[in-house]
Order: structure tokens, then sequence, then C-alpha cells
């Protein structure tokens, strides 16, 4: 009953590089990642399976078979305890005879929310809670906030040329960074939820939004356009694939008969209409879905209605030698520009390219 040790850190840092992996794909869950260390080994792990089904623990035990039994579990998330879809993991902790569960963080869900910890203490097992607590809340920083706030995590990300342009009036998408800084969005793809561009980068840029790395192409998050009067282009590339990747247009409550036949025929081919009013009611009806993290892609309109809501959590910025000049379209921020309220976190040279991680400060994001 020493309490964590450095051993301890070590294998939970390693359960929490192991939730990393499915980060987007767990569904209504979020991707957690666990251990079973006997001796010093390691003889079972597991993540959340895509889907969120089966959980990390469960998993983790099958794996360790017989070997469980006097071992530690370090699980990045309270193991639940209510009955769902699947027994709750505690009780399969329990089960297997484990002397000691590790915990990085309390779950927050009003049905878990230290029942977990409770019943695994009352079984007679050793259980420490928050070790790498801020690492641990940082890779959960989506489902936490869905939790909490009942709104996704959001990041906007732009890539915004010397000048402070993010494209070219008339012309489509403009190529302002590097492959090394493309390559990083497409896994950051990867690792999300859903993806939103407004209808303007939409029918302007044609683009598909889906995950184009080699091996990741399945991971492609919902494809979601903010749409209000249902101006996307039927025959674009999002609509006609919708049918393989989610597409949700999001219009106004209230729409006139030429919107309406708009909608009949983006149903038809397989667009989700929905309705949302404002940014909030837009997040909260995706936190409703079991959506925990948002990526904004663009463009400026849609960049400045999030930022005006003050609904963003991250901002990644991403600027590139290039200069567009008079007829570009101008981002509504650039690196000297960052809007009141972020707070540069870290920064890196891909290329000829500046990546900038901005976090919004603690207390200034909005339900």
């Amino acid at each position: 009953m020493g309490g964590p040790t450095h051993e301890d850190e070590r294998f939970m840092a390693a359960a929490l590089r192991l939730a990393r992996r499915n980060l987007g794909q767990t569904s209504t869950n979020p991707s957690v990642g666990c251990l079973i260390v006997k001796d010093g080994t390691i003889v079972g792990r597991a993540l959340t399976a895509p889907g969120g089904r089966p959980h990390a623990e469960t998993q983790a035990l099958a794996d360790a078979g017989a070997k469980a039994r006097g071992a530690t579990a370090y699980v990045t998330l309270e193991p639940c305890s209510h009955h769902g879809r699947t027994p709750p993991c505690a009780n399969a902790l329990i089960a297997s005879g484990v002397a000691r569960v590790v915990v990085s963080i309390l779950d927050p869900d009003e049905r878990v929310a230290g029942q977990g910890v409770v019943m695994l203490r009352d079984a007679g097992i050793e259980v420490d809670i928050g070790v790498l607590r801020q690492e641990g809340e940082r890779a959960l920083e989506a489902y936490l906030l869905r939790q909490r706030m009942k709104r996704p995590h959001v990041t906007l990300k732009l890539a915004v040329s010397a000048d402070g342009m993010i494209g070219r009036k008339g012309e489509g998408q403009v190529r302002i960074t590097g492959p090394v800084s493309r390559a990083q969005v497409q896994v950051l793809r990867a690792e999300t939820d859903a993806i939103l561009v407004g209808v303007g980068t939409a029918n302007a840029d044609d683009p598909e939004l889906t995950v184009r790395l080699p091996g990741l192409e399945k991971r492609s998050p919902i494809r979601i356009v903010l749409d209000r009067r249902l101006d996307l282009a039927v025959k674009s590339r999002l609509v006609h694939s919708a049918h393989a990747v989610p597409l949700i247009c999001v219009a106004d409550p209230v729409l006139g008969p030429v919107a309406e036949a708009r909608r009949r025929a983006l149903e038809a081919a397989g667009v989700e209409v929905l309705n949302a009013e404002t940014i909030s009611d837009l997040l909260n009806a995706l936190a409703s879905r079991s959506i925990s993290s948002l990526l904004v892609e663009g463009g400026a309109r849609a960049a400045r209605e999030f930022l005006d809501a003050g609904l963003v959590d991250r901002i990644l910025l991403y600027t590139g030698p290039i200069t567009i000049g008079e007829d570009g379209i101008r981002s509504p921020f650039h690196r000297t520009t960052i809007p009141a309220g972020f707070s540069l976190k870290r920064s890196a040279r891909y290329g000829d390219d500046i990546f900038e991680d901005y976090e919004r400060d603690t207390g200034c994001s909005q339900a």
C-alpha cells in the first residue's frame, strides 16, 4: 500500500500511448488503454475496439488469461460500473483476481463517476488514482469535455500564407503548406470523430474530406458542411461519397421551397440534413450523437462563426512561405493576431512551414 511508483508511471505512459491508436474510432465510448502487468512484465494489453466495444479491460484480461490473478491492471480511465450492452468492466477485473488497479483519471459519466473505484475497493482490490493525471486528461480531453460540457471538443485548423491569406478568390483550393504539414493534417483527421467545412469552401474546393494516407483510409471521420440554405452541389465529391462516408449538411430550421427541394435531392443521395439555428445548437446535437471531437478545417466564414461563438478549444495554425497577394481570401487571423484567450503551447518547423498549437486558456471555454 505504498502508493504510485515510478514503475506505475512508466506502465501508465505505455497505456496512454496504446489508447491513442484508436482515437476517433470508438464511437460512443472513449479510446481507453489497459495493461495487465505481473512481476514487472506485461502479460495482457488492449485498447477499446473500433465502434466502442469490447472495452479495453475485458480484452486485456482475456489476453492475460490466468496470469491476471495477482497482477496489476493499468487503465487510462476508471473502469465502468454500469450494465450497458456489456457487463461492467469493474466486475470483470474483480472476477479475474487482479490484486491492484491503477487509474489515470476518474470517469465523469454520471453512470460511473467513482462507482467503479468503489466496486473494486469493496472487493478488496487496491486502487490508486491519478497516475499521470494531466497526461490522461490530455489524451481523453475530447471525451471529458463532451461529458462535462455536453458538446464536442472543437479544434480549428487553418493553413495561412505568409501574407495572411487562406486561398485565392475564384480559384478554389490553393496549396499553401508543404507535404509534411499536409500529412500531419491527414493524421489529425484520422484521430477525429467529425470534420467540418463551410459550404463556400465545399463548393469552391470540391474536397472529399477523407483520410488519404495509405492504410488509414478507413479512419475517415464523419463529414459536416455548414450549409444554412443547402447550397452544396449535389454533384460534388462530398455528396457522391455520402453512402461510403457519412455526410451531414447543417441547415437553418426554416427553409424556403427552393431549399426544401434541394434537401430532398441531398437526402436522396444519402446526405443527412440536420437543422440547427446556432453553432451551440449544432454542437449540442453532435454531442447527443456521442461525437466527442470536431475538426473545423475551413473556410474563413466557418472559422469566424465558431470563434465568435466562443466555442473553439484549440487552434492549429500552419503558416506557409508563399504569398498570395491582393486577390487572396483573408484569414480571420494569423500568427501575430491570434484571438484573445489562447496561449501558444508548442511550435515546430515542418520543412518551410511554421506550425503552432494554441489552446484556450482555462476558464475561457464556453458551453
